[in-house]
């Protein structure tokens, strides 16, 4: 049995006072029957995928270009959206907009922003992905919550087809680059595994100091000529990139500094030997609080990811460096002799507060000075 969830008094095909203008439905069906019906803004396609969640004010353009976002059909929490419009690309967090399908409360048609080229419903359209607005977030946000993350259906038109898991399949070479990418030209050579990495990644790590080397998720770099290995960000199941984590054991027997970020957490936990799990509902957003274990420090920090390290797993010699102050759940490791470090969320922010910035200046610095 389905459950239908109606915002509005909208009707297919009708103008109206409060909504001038032809607009047509769209449904979002969950797995468990739910039903959720609104007014569509993007592509006329039908599109499934995981049906999460989102808490972030703000950063749409670039949480929706997050290649983490691979698969997913997202919830905003936030309920206006669209009202800034959409800059040019070299804002963006790839080349691309990565998510499946956008569910929101309410969308802004008319966007006010001195960089916006266009509004958010062009961008959706152009980019061939479905989005709806008019509909309960809050509900749908709850369900998410008391029940977990689920599969669902972004409906333009039809009946709902086969539901689809994106986390039994490897994203991660679905958004990894293809071929070997060198930024900078400094002395300090660092190999950045592109597991789906966000720009600001290899913004942050680009330095007068240092040359960035950016290679595909499954490039075996230990014949290159480098300092440090960086593991990035990245969607879905970290266990299905198993070529990635026997490159980090390699990278590992050298003894070479390490840093991770977020997807580079878990590959790193998977290569000392940790097990992962998948979270009920993830965290993503801009405003998760995360303890430093080491000063007691609490930062906000900006997320998106789905899976976790489970502490009880990890081998004598590593630690938990971070720990999530709402859940819990592990959010940075550390080896305790060897200069190996990596955090489950976004150091480079964009979107979100920069709190925690200081991990990747504090790496570069000590390859500088040859503290590690």
């Amino acid at each position: 049995m389905e459950l239908y969830f109606r915002f509005n008094d909208s009707c297919d095909g009708i103008e109206t006072k409060t909504r001038p203008g032809l607009f047509c439905y769209m449904r979002l069906v969950l797995k468990d029957g739910a039903v959720f019906e609104g007014e569509s803004f993007g592509a006329t396609s039908n599109v499934a995928g995981e049906v999460v969640f989102a808490t972030g004010m703000t950063g749409y353009v670039e949480a929706f270009t997050d290649p983490s976002f691979a698969g997913q059909i997202l919830v905003l929490t936030y309920p206006l959206v669209g009202n800034y419009g959409v800059p040019d690309k070299n804002t963006w967090e790839s080349q691309k907009m990565q998510i499946a399908g956008l569910v929101v409360a309410n969308y802004s048609s008319h966007y006010s922003h001195y960089d916006a080229l266009s509004s958010l419903s062009e961008w959706c359209k152009a980019s061939g992905v479905p989005a709806i607005s008019g509909v309960d977030t809050r509900a749908i946000t709850k369900k998410l919550r008391e029940n977990g993350s689920t599969l669902g259906q972004l409906i333009h038109s039809g009946k709902a087809g086969d539901f689809f898991d994106p986390n039994e399949v490897n994203l991660v070479a679905q958004v990894s680059p293809k071929e070997k990418r060198e930024y900078g030209s400094g002395p300090i050579r660092i190999v950045l595994i592109d597991c789906g990495a966000k720009e600001n990644i290899v913004r942050s790590l680009t330095r007068p100091e240092t040359t960035v080397i950016r290679v595909p998720w499954n490039y075996d770099f230990i014949g290159e000529d480098y300092r440090a290995l960086a593991i990035s960000n990245g969607p879905g199941d970290p266990t299905m990139c198993g070529a990635t984590i026997e490159n980090i054991k390699k990278a590992m027997a050298s003894d070479k500094p390490i840093v991770g970020v977020c997807f580079g957490n878990q590959l790193l936990a998977l290569a000392a030997g940790a097990k992962t799990y998948k979270l009920p509902f993830g965290h993503r957003g801009q405003n998760v609080p995360c303890v430093d274990e080491e000063t007691k420090r609490c930062y906000i920090t900006s997320q998106n990811h789905g899976f976790a390290v489970d502490a009880n797993t990890l081998p004598k010699d590593w630690k938990v460096w971070f720990t999530n102050a709402n859940d819990g759940s592990v959010e940075g490791i550390a080896h305790k002799n060897k200069p190996w470090r990596s955090v489950q969320f976004h150091p480079e922010a964009s979107p979100g507060p920069t709190d925690s910035a200081w991990i990747f200046n504090r790496f570069i610095e000590d390859l500088k000075n040859d503290v590690i």
